[in-house]
């Protein structure tokens, strides 16, 4: 419920304004605000106006659910409610605290003077949404100048008080209550005799040209030069000029699909939590304490996830020269990012302390959450769940951190298959964003809410997925490998294709990447497959490369050549290397096959396609709930560019009908059997329809 509560001290008016849960800018609330401004001003007995949020929260920015109706643009508008600011006589002292994001900051902006309890978050995240935040593009570089300017705007990340204050965003952090803070400031600004000081009224510092950007931006992503370029015409326009400038670019930006795809996959994160045979109020488990099975690379990664949410883990291993140096790469993990700047060394020793290591599998006993993180192999993983089954505390959550096998099987060797869940992080887990958590048959729905949330505490954007082999975002990469593959045998080299990816917007070609994990991992899992009788799918192509030991960057060689760093390893500089053209030149004779030009669009769309293609199929299997979902693994897990939204966004932006006749077309190439379409897809261009519009919860 909206309040907006207006009191005197003295001589200073305090406006506090509530709207729940994190205090959004609705209409309503810009309306209040704007009538107790008013009332102040027209106060004699008040000489200074306190504009405070709640204790925590000053604003969380624009009301997303008025966005696009007609209360966005309705008096008095954000831009308003600053020029209001703008025309006090009396000075108004922006009191933040909790979080203050978007329009929050923006609304601080037009006050005269900011203040920050210690402990609050501040950032400018619109880019995020893919707008541009025009009144901070030309009020931020007149108070802080323009390189903290494009760290603020363009790179979108929270920044601490004391960051703040050191740019002058801030003029005082509190230690303690930010309204009582705000009146002690206050009262000594009107003994000083200072009155309004506008920051309309402000030079521009001169640019130095060190703008601290730490964010990558995918190839071809515009929003960000036209955010700098807003930014840099403060420098020579007035703000009446400068705002009418940005005002015209976001409005111009509004239309793109850039914009569209960004805002889309903002939405996507945030829908993905929804389950819709999961409600909201489906209890939760506490999560305590956990134990994680391994302290190899995944299973050192999640350890950090659960330490870095506050959360005491014990990492359990088998041998202790295992178990060390798994502790060991943790802590140097942590050290890395102290010297960032991004931790204290207080963070690092609260964060190891609350890490134990164990050799003894009873340590998981007591645990709230147990999450097995071993080798890639399904009798291994089911002989350790039925141990974890005769050890766990009743209520107690077994979770797999397989990337493919099958959950259900794992669950069917304990008494109680309804506390089994799939928990894929992806690596390193204590970085990539993505969690697919996994719901097997029996999975029981206070199980999986209870993943959902804790996958949020730990920093994760959760998706949904059945069981299937793969999953989702794994899956979906099978068919785009075999794509690569026949690309090379028909004439593409890897450098056209990763070259073809990494202009679309990619962040890392297929082959570049495949260099830097080995491609030696795969080999080594078919050649055991073999040797141990199991099924498995040969790979000549890419077997043959191996047993000459083109390991990857690790060798010096793989797909590329990479020279010695003269420190006993490699560069990370890609070269092409025609002892590879060779190779390829010669499996290509030995199949028969006449090598063709294939161009950079043939390479994207056969790459793309085979995405959504293989979407299309997860969906209508049921594997995931929407097609959202498909885009946020992608978007999360795999580097899909931010301003294509996603594979199958990417694919109604193209047509669905384009999509299927780019496909009946690759059939008429070599091994054209590879392209067998959706019956989904086939169903939703001929009807003229699209993925967003699917919903596989009403099939």
């Amino acid at each position: 419920m909206i309040s907006v509560e207006y009191k005197v001290q003295g001589p200073v008016a305090v406006i506090c304004f509530s709207n729940p849960p994190v205090n959004v800018l609705s209409h309503a609330m810009r309306a209040e605000i704007h009538a107790a401004l008013d009332r102040a001003e027209a106060d004699a007995a008040v000489r200074a106006i306190i504009l405070a949020g709640t204790e925590n929260a000053f604003s969380g920015g624009a009301d997303i659910k008025e966005m696009g109706t007609p209360k966005a643009s309705a008096f008095p508008t954000l831009h308003d409610m600053i020029a209001r600011l703008d025309e006090m006589k009396k000075p108004v002292i922006a009191a933040m605290s909790g979080f203050s994001v978007g329009g929050g900051p923006i609304l601080g902006l037009g006050c005269h003077y900011r203040l920050a309890r210690k402990g609050t978050r501040i950032s400018f995240p619109e880019i995020d949404i893919g707008r541009v935040a025009t009144p901070g593009t030309q009020l931020l570089p007149r108070l802080v100048g323009v390189d903290y300017s494009i760290e603020l705007l363009v790179g979108g990340r929270f920044v601490s008080p004391e960051r703040a204050r050191q740019m002058g965003l801030i003029d005082e952090v509190i230690d303690g209550d930010v309204v009582e803070g705000a009146l002690k400031f206050a009262e000594t600004l009107l003994a000083s005799g200072k009155g309004v000081r506008r920051v309309r009224d402000m030079t521009v510092p001169p640019s130095d040209g060190k703008a601290e950007m730490d964010r990558k931006f995918p190839r071809g992503m515009k929003l960000p030069g036209l955010i700098i370029d807003c930014i840099q015409a403060a420098t020579r326009m007035n703000l009446e000029e400068g705002m009418a400038y940005a005002h015209h670019i976001a409005q111009d930006v509004l239309k793109t699909t850039e914009h569209k795809a960004v805002a889309y996959a903002t939405a996507a994160e945030r829908i993905a939590a929804k389950i819709p045979d999961v409600p909201p109020d489906t209890p939760k488990r506490a999560i305590r304490s956990a134990a994680v099975l391994g302290a190899g690379t995944m299973g050192g990664g999640i350890t950090m996830c659960f330490a870095n949410a506050g959360i005491p883990v014990t990492v359990i291993e088998v041998k202790q020269e295992a178990l060390d140096k798994g502790l060991a790469i943790i802590k140097r993990n942590y050290l890395a990012t102290a010297s960032k700047g991004r931790l204290t060394e207080a963070d690092v020793n609260k964060r190891m302390a609350l890490i134990t290591g164990s050799l003894d599998r009873n340590s998981a006993s007591t645990a709230d959450i147990i999450v097995e993180a071993v080798y890639e192999d399904l009798d291994l993983k089911c002989e350790i769940f039925k141990a974890l089954d005769a050890i766990a505390k009743p209520g107690a959550i077994l979770a797999s951190n397989t990337s493919g096998l099958d959950i259900d099987k794992m669950a069917a060797g304990t008494k109680r298959p309804e506390d089994v869940i799939g928990a894929h992080f992806f690596s390193p887990a204590n970085v990539m964003r993505l969690l697919e958590v996994v719901r097997g048959a029996k999975t029981s729905k206070e199980v999986i809410a209870t993943v959902m949330d804790l996958a949020k505490k730990l920093g994760k954007v959760p998706v949904l997925s059945r069981v299937c082999d793969a999953f989702i975002c794994n899956r979906m990469m099978k068919p785009v490998r075999s794509q690569n593959n026949v690309m090379l045998e028909e004439g593409a080299s890897p450098k056209q294709i990763d070259d073809a990816l990494l202009a679309f917007g990619m962040a890392m070609g297929p082959y570049r990447a495949a260099d830097n994990s080995g491609i030696d991992v795969g080999w080594r899992g078919r050649q055991s497959r073999k040797k141990a009788g199991l099924p498995f799918v040969a790979d000549d192509l890419v077997d043959g490369l191996c047993e000459q030991g083109r390991w990857g960057w690790k060798t010096g060689k793989g797909w590329y050549r990479y020279e010695p760093d003269g420190r006993g390893g490699f560069s990370r500089t890609a070269l092409p290397d025609p002892d590879v053209d060779a190779y390829l030149a010669a499996h290509r004779k030995k199949l028969g096959v006449q090598p063709r030009d294939i161009s950079e669009q043939e390479i994207v769309d056969r790459y793309m396609f085979a995405l959504a293609n293989e979407g299309a199929k997860i969906l209508e299997e049921g594997i995931a709930i929407r097609a959202s979902d498909i885009d946020v693994t992608y978007l999360t897990g795999r580097g899909f560019p931010l301003h294509r939204g996603g594979p199958m966004f990417n694919a109604d932006v193209v047509g669905l009908k384009n999509v299927v006749a780019a496909i009946e077309r690759f059939k008429t190439y070599y091994q054209g059997e590879l392209w067998q379409p959706s019956k989904l897809l086939l169903q939703l261009a001929a009807e003229g329809r699209s993925f967003k519009d699917y919903d596989a919860t009403k099939k």
